[in-house]
């Protein structure tokens, strides 16, 4: 029975793999054979079309007779493309005659197994996508090694494509798209109509449209100084003129003629009163040729530029490429999904949205306009989209699982989950009470710490909400447990920032703690490894420097991460790995819970991000973390006043930053540079700290902060601005995170234009913490569009983090907005992440629906899925779970 069940599957498969080459060869001729062969001419390059595909064919493990029939196919495509239209009208009935005996082969009507739609395609009546390729109702069960063979042929270089070599292949590589796989994913960027070639009189002014006509004169033309090539073009019913305002003449003397045929496509406008179009897409034919049906006569893909290469050329590369290879796309969909969506299979919808069979919904289209993929109801564009995402939240989904299957520890917490004494005793010392979102946080990071498996969470707060305190508590608990915590921060500032205000609390708690950072001298670096190794530093403080190879923990058994966002997946990993070994659960005293044999423990981890991010983004880029949020400012916290101002306004900046100070107020004044650039028209910290001392607050002490300088240097300054020695702190963006100052009620941002909104934000967040009216200026110096101008606009108008985030994302994306090569994800080819949002939601549902009932993937049907997530992610995570 299982013999009999794995022939079957093997049979089906052939079945379906031969029915889909069929089925692709039959189109063209079934274009060509329309109208008692009215389009014939137009049908181009259907040699080496079929003889490829009969190729294909006879490699299958068909019947013997079909065999015979595609050898004959294969002989009556040989010459096809040179022959006169008659020969071509009768070889094109003949080879479907033959494709006409196929379909009455007895084999290939199998149990389950649908024919071929022949009949109602030689009538004449063109398939749905889904039945020419195999839409939901059917799909393939190919066996791990088709799979493989299939996913790896996709990842050829695009150089061993006929008609691509090297050199070519060079241009298509500067564009990112060096495998078959990455051409077929390039979508085009609209479509045009192009399938009714008007009358010249009946071309409409202000719409896209094809026309034809002969070449009736043509020459250049002066408009005062200007030099235009045009041609005058008619058809009988009326002139068109084609003009050229680029061009070279002795190239386009030498392709046009008096007298020659052209199909042509442009915008319609209209010049002294005559009909024109300005640089229109243009084919010249000999006589008796007809129209192609790549760049006339079809719904045409444009894509976008690649080089200087023309869009006809580009047409027809990846024409070639879609019509051989994308029968060989695996979608990691399956079958029951795809129905329950109402989805194309991958194949299908990967050669429709580059040669549509059809007007995709959209009324600018049906009138001659463009198509703007930007739209996701298109089934072919949303089948592409739910099979990315799908396979996108399925790699999440297993990374969490796996987590979850990790040895970790199980912190004591406290009696029903409350405060244990350390905790206790600084919650006292603090000059706040914590407010309920972060009580509310706390319990949740409890809960989590006191499970025997890693805690893996994502502390998201706005700027100012008190994540720094809720991830010392965290600490704590860990300490208490006679585990070593580590902070890593993104620079040095910041971890020197979080050291020194936690250091007054642990004197007090009496834990010991070490900041550890790239700029210590050998020796004294040295002494402070010694001690993290020894285990007698309790919470370790740093910046990159944790994950060198010669830092070693004794017993590490909680890894902080913030601004976690700045840091790679390979960095958190690192940290992560510097775990504690131990028993399972941890020991307690006087208890004989987690007696046995040491092994790795895999530490809990907690992240923290003070970058506000939208929920379809943090379901995505985190989807594998449980995510808590501290929605609500301590109270007292003042909103931000947030103005845009230009640079003919800056006197008035200037009054604003005096009136402070006059008050005994302080202010930052953040420039983008540390100095004066040859390549970038900016100005800089350097020289305008320089100018504000001589020229502009000479009365008032200035200080300057940056990145270059040392750790101790940048700690004196900060420690003067904190004491009020310092008035204005001149600076680049080191401040953005961390530094608290709440005397300080002055932010100005310099070239405001060059920062995105969400890095704005951060930077306002540095004032406004002492309860006085705070101020933050975003002093825009070149700002190159009204667009530009709107965007620091909307800073104006709101505080929440959360909102500018939205917008940041809308216009940034969010590759740039979070820096996702950095997050440990694939590459997004067709998702967005916006506009996307609800199919994300459902194929994040089904995905983790899925691996509920198959953790392991390990179910026949999923063959395809595990073998696909594991080409995606590649490199990206571990999936040694999978197989």
């Amino acid at each position: 029975m299982v013999y009999l069940d794995r022939t079957m599957e093997q049979t089906t498969t052939t079945h379906d793999s031969f029915f889909q080459i069929i089925s692709t060869l039959l189109k063209p001729l079934i274009f060509a054979s329309k109208d008692n062969f009215a389009h014939l001419a137009a049908v181009k390059d259907i040699e080496p079309l079929a003889q490829n595909l009969c190729r294909q064919a006879i490699a299958l493990p068909i019947p013997e007779n079909n065999v015979k029939n595609i050898k004959e196919l294969q002989n009556m495509f040989e010459g096809f493309d040179s022959l006169a239209l008659e020969g071509k009208r009768e070889r094109i009935k003949r080879a479907m005659e033959i494709i006409k005996e196929i379909e009455a082969c007895p084999r290939m009507h199998l149990p389950g197994v649908r024919s071929l739609p022949l009949k109602a395609l030689i009538k004449g009546q063109k398939p749905a996508p889904e039945c020419i390729y195999g839409g939901a109702e059917v799909r393939s069960q190919s066996s791990i090694e088709e799979i493989k063979d299939k996913l790896s042929r996709l990842l050829m270089s695009i150089t061993q494509v006929k008609g691509i070599g090297p050199k070519l292949g060079a241009i298509f590589k500067k564009k990112g798209l060096e495998t078959v796989e990455d051409v077929l994913y390039w979508l085009p960027i609209r479509y045009e109509d192009r399938r009714q070639i008007k009358k010249i009189s009946l071309l409409r002014i202000g719409t896209k449209e094809v026309a034809s006509g002969e070449i009736m004169a043509m020459g250049e033309v002066f408009y005062g100084r200007r030099k235009v090539f045009e041609i005058s073009m008619g058809d009988g019913s009326g002139f068109l003129r084609l003009k050229w305002f680029h061009y070279r003449l002795p190239l386009i003397k030498k392709r046009y003629k008096i007298g020659q045929r052209l199909v042509v496509y442009g915008e319609i406008g209209s010049f002294g009163g005559q009909k024109e179009i300005i640089h229109p897409d243009v084919e010249i034919f000999e006589k008796g040729e007809e129209v192609d049906s790549i760049n006339f006569n079809a719904i045409v893909p444009v894509y976008s530029q690649i080089g200087n290469m023309h869009q006809k050329t580009l047409r027809k590369i990846i024409r070639n490429i879609v019509d051989d290879y994308s029968s060989l796309s695996v979608g990691s969909v399956p079958s029951d999904i795809q129905k329950r969506y109402g989805l194309l299979e991958l194949p299908a919808a990967m050669s429709e949205v580059h040669t549509p069979s059809k007007i995709p919904s959209c009324p600018s289209l049906e009138k001659g306009g463009r198509r703007d993929l930007n739209s996701r109801d298109w089934l072919p564009k949303k089948s592409l989209v739910f099979d990315e995402l799908f396979c996108l939240e399925i790699g999440l989904a297993l990374k969490k699982r796996s987590v979850c299957r990790e040895d970790g520890i199980a912190f004591k917490v406290g009696v029903n989950f409350k405060s244990a004494a350390m905790v206790e005793k600084l919650l006292s010392m603090l000059p706040f009470k914590l407010t309920a979102a972060q009580e509310r946080v706390v319990s949740e990071i409890k809960m989590d710490m006191s499970e025997p498996h890693p805690m893996n969470r994502l502390i998201q707060g706005d700027v100012g909400s008190g994540k720094t305190v809720v991830a010392f508590i965290a600490s704590l608990i860990a300490i208490e447990n006679n585990y070593q915590s580590a902070i890593m921060a993104p620079t040095e500032i910041l971890a020197e920032q979080h050291y020194l205000n936690i250091h007054r609390y642990a004197d007090v708690l009496g834990i010991k703690i070490a900041l550890l950072t790239s700029s210590f001298a050998k020796s004294e670096k040295m002494g402070i490894l010694n001690h993290i190794k020894a285990g007698e530093a309790d919470l370790v403080i740093g910046t990159h420097a944790l994950i060198q190879e010669d830092v070693e923990f004794k017993k590490l058994g909680l890894v902080i991460v913030d601004e976690q966002h700045r840091f790679g997946v390979v960095q958190r990993a690192l940290l992560k790995n510097k775990g504690a070994r131990g028993k399972p659960a941890c020991a307690w005293p006087h208890s004989d819970r987690g007696q046995g044999t040491e092994k790795e423990l895999t530490p809990d981890v907690l992240v923290m991000t003070a970058t506000p991010i939208p929920r379809t983004l943090a379901m995505t880029v985190f989807g594998d973390l449980d995510v808590s949020v501290i929605d609500e400012l301590p109270p007292g916290r003042r909103p931000i006043k947030t103005k845009v101002f230009r640079e003919k306004e800056r006197e008035q900046v200037y009054k604003i930053i005096r009136g402070e100070l006059v008050k005994g107020r302080q202010s930052y004044i953040v420039y983008p540079l540390i100095e004066e650039s040859e390549e970038l028209d900016l100005r800089d910290a350097t020289k305008m700290a320089e100018h504000m001392k001589k020229d502009i607050f000479s009365e008032y002490n200035i200080g300057l902060l940056h990145g270059r300088m040392k750790p101790d240097e940048k700690e004196a300054v900060m420690k003067a601005f904190k004491a009020k020695e310092i008035n204005i702190l001149v600076s680049t963006t080191v401040i953005e995170v961390g530094i608290d100052v709440p005397n300080a009620s002055v932010m100005v941002i310099e070239h405001a234009e060059r920062f995105g909104l969400s890095q704005l934000h951060q930077l306002r967040g540095r004032v406004g913490r002492g309860g006085y009216d705070s101020f933050c200026i975003l002093l825009a110096g070149r700002v190159g569009s009204e667009d530009t101008y709107k965007r620091l606009k909307v800073m104006e108008n709101t505080n929440d983090g959360f909102k500018i985030a939205e917008e940041d994302l809308n216009i940034r994306g969010p590759g740039d907005f979070l820096g996702t090569r950095q997050s440990g994800l694939p590459d997004f080819r067709i998702a967005n992440l916006l506009t996307d949002a609800s199919i994300l939601q459902k194929a994040r549902d089904e995905a983790f629906n899925l691996l509920r009932n198959d953790p392991d993937l390990i179910k026949q049907e999923h063959n395809a899925l595990k073998q696909i997530v594991k080409v995606r992610w590649n490199g990206k995570m571990e999936l040694s779970q999978i197989g």
